[in-house]
């Protein structure tokens, strides 16, 4: 650390200007913040992969802006990383501002997140919503790569429902699919990982209001592939025979690195959201 932000944007701008070929120079830092783990790991951005450990630091409670900038930059210490970040966190995030918070402190509405882990980091940092980051990698290295046309929709199942939409390979960001209202509630208070596990729902029962809330989607915006993600991904065979939908329905591959690597890929690009 303690090189200055103008010195380290000279560098980021370098990496980016045609040097792809290099690995060398083609890895950023990606930090996937949740409600109780901030994740973060190298991400080598040709081949997405992870090459350095994933490692994870205890959400500090109250999730503040300030605890979490804070947490962020002791996960950036530990990898000795002097070079361009991206985060994900739980928010929906326009042109750097967080308006949402889920899972972390409601004081992060209104919060300018760019700026906030800029400063803390000392360096550009940019940052996307955590489902978009998930969606991100899941498109450009995992299972969505194939639909590179059309409408893919990917939704992770956890202790909410976690949407990204890509358009002919475009993100339309901060989706939040899981807040539709559907059978009078919002669709993550009625078919979420969360409440299976609540309700004690068999993964039959649990696949009938997923299947459900999936036709309702597809009705809706008529997507070619449904990406499913979350930690019930790794359960694929005992819920995804009972789904039926025109749309492919395919298990995310990148489980709990998404977030990570579709942080690090953020960060690589250039414009904003």
């Amino acid at each position: 650390m303690g090189t200055s932000y103008p010195r380290i944007h000279a560098v980021y701008q370098a990496e980016l200007m045609g040097k792809r070929n290099d690995r060398a120079v083609s890895k950023v830092l990606g930090v996937d913040v949740g409600g109780s783990g901030i994740k973060g790991g190298i991400v080598d951005l040709d081949l997405g992969q992870l090459i350095t450990e994933r490692h994870r630091i205890e959400t500090p409670q109250p999730a503040t802006p300030k605890a979490v900038a804070r947490v962020t930059k002791d996960l950036v210490g530990h990898f000795k990383w002097d070079g361009p970040v991206g985060v994900a966190i739980p928010s929906i995030v326009r042109k750097g501002i967080a308006h949402s918070a889920a899972n972390i402190d409601k004081s992060w509405i209104g919060e300018d997140a760019v700026k906030r882990f800029s400063k803390a980091l000392d360096r550009p940092v940019r940052v996307l919503n955590d489902a978009d980051a998930a969606g991100i990698a899941e498109f450009h290295y995992g299972a969505a790569a194939k639909f590179a046309e059309g409408v893919a929709i990917m939704l992770t199942f956890g202790t909410g429902i976690g949407s990204a939409i890509l358009v002919e390979g475009e993100l339309l960001p901060n989706s939040e699919l899981g807040h539709l209202e559907f059978r009078g509630n919002e669709a993550e208070h009625w078919a979420s990982a969360k409440v299976r596990e609540q309700e004690g729902l068999s993964w039959k029962v649990w696949a009938g209001r997923v299947d459900a809330y999936l036709n309702y989607l597809e009705f809706l915006l008529s997507p070619d592939v449904f990406i499913i993600g979350g930690g019930v991904s790794r359960h694929r065979e005992l819920f995804f025979p009972y789904l039926e939908t025109a749309a492919r329905i395919i298990a995310a591959e990148l489980e709990n690195r998404a977030g990570v690597v579709g942080a690090a890929w953020f960060a690589a690009q250039k414009g904003g959201l």
